[in-house]
């Protein structure tokens, strides 16, 4: 009986050549103005082989050449290189900052407005760590005569369906103080489900900071770590969409190596800059597309 020809090896990150990165580079940064440039090599080439072996290829060139011809493969590769491994609480003095300080604030502000409202927005919010630490802070500030709305959103689709669920190996929740952590997680197996009550004040939606021309308006923004990905004129315009969102008076939370570009620094003063939060300033609409909806 014959043997069959031995299987070639699965394509692996190493062997994307850093001429095929550079073309790759190029045409993200050309399609959907996506940077790679503030990626390490090594994690993001892995992430990009992950994506050739997904859809049955076995290098670098054919996948490229796929990828100037499919627009959806494009959006797939985007979704799987923009999922980042989150934690509750990350960065914990940033949220004591906003737990002692500035959610106080906002509802106050909120209380005294016609429509006792307010609208939290964690832009990027990937399986849903940070729109739930939130709305964990909210829950023990326990607020009376304001309606507060949490919104988490993200580009993919797969990762807000994770999510929703709510489900988080213990490694995520290595910031959570135990007390919180006995209240509001229950044990299933290896991994914690966060409680129901806490998931329903989180309302995650699809959207796309770059693709869509308007904004939800909101008074506090967290927008951490997700800069980087694009290119210094859109981030610009992001960073304008955004100061139309907030209005005077509202707050931006950028992550720890983003900061404010060109025009922008005129948009918000710096409120806890060790923090990377800002207070945007009293200004006229930027002139730009980007809008602000009360959707």
């Amino acid at each position: 009986m014959s043997k069959s020809p031995p299987q070639p090896p699965p394509f692996v990150g190493s062997e994307f050549g850093d001429a095929d990165f550079e073309r790759l580079r190029d045409l993200l940064l050309a399609r959907r103005s996506f940077d790679l440039g503030m990626y390490k090599d090594r994690c993001i080439k892995r992430r990009i082989a992950a994506r050739v072996r997904a859809v049955g290829l076995g290098a670098a060139a054919p996948y490229l050449e796929r990828l100037e011809h499919d627009e959806k493969e494009i959006d797939a590769l985007l979704a799987a290189l923009s999922i980042h491994v989150s934690q509750f609480f990350r960065n914990p003095s940033t949220f004591g900052v906003l737990e002692q300080e500035i959610l106080p604030r906002l509802v106050v502000e909120a209380r005294a407005g016609p429509s006792r409202q307010l609208r939290l927005w964690s832009v990027g919010c990937a399986t849903g760590e940070e729109p739930y630490s939130l709305a964990l802070l909210v829950d023990e500030l326990a607020p009376q005569g304001v309606d507060i709305e949490i919104l988490g959103s993200d580009v993919s689709p797969a990762v807000l369906e994770l999510a929703a669920v709510g489900r988080y190996d213990a490694q995520r929740l290595q910031e959570v103080p135990e007390a919180v952590r006995e209240r509001y997680f229950l044990p299933e197996g290896s991994a914690f489900r966060l409680d129901a009550g806490i998931r329903r004040r989180v309302r995650f939606v699809h959207h796309d900071i770059l693709g869509q021309d308007q904004y939800p308006a909101a008074r506090l923004i967290l927008c951490r770590n997700v800069l980087i990905y694009f290119s210094r004129a859109d981030q610009e315009r992001i960073l304008r969409g955004f100061a139309r969102s907030l209005g005077a008076g509202g707050y931006l939370v950028l992550g720890r190596a983003e900061t404010l570009l060109g025009e922008t620094r005129q948009l918000f003063a710096p409120e806890y800059p060790a923090e990377r939060i800002y207070r945007c300033r009293p200004h006229p609409d930027p002139a730009d597309h980007f809008g602000a909806c009360s959707d």
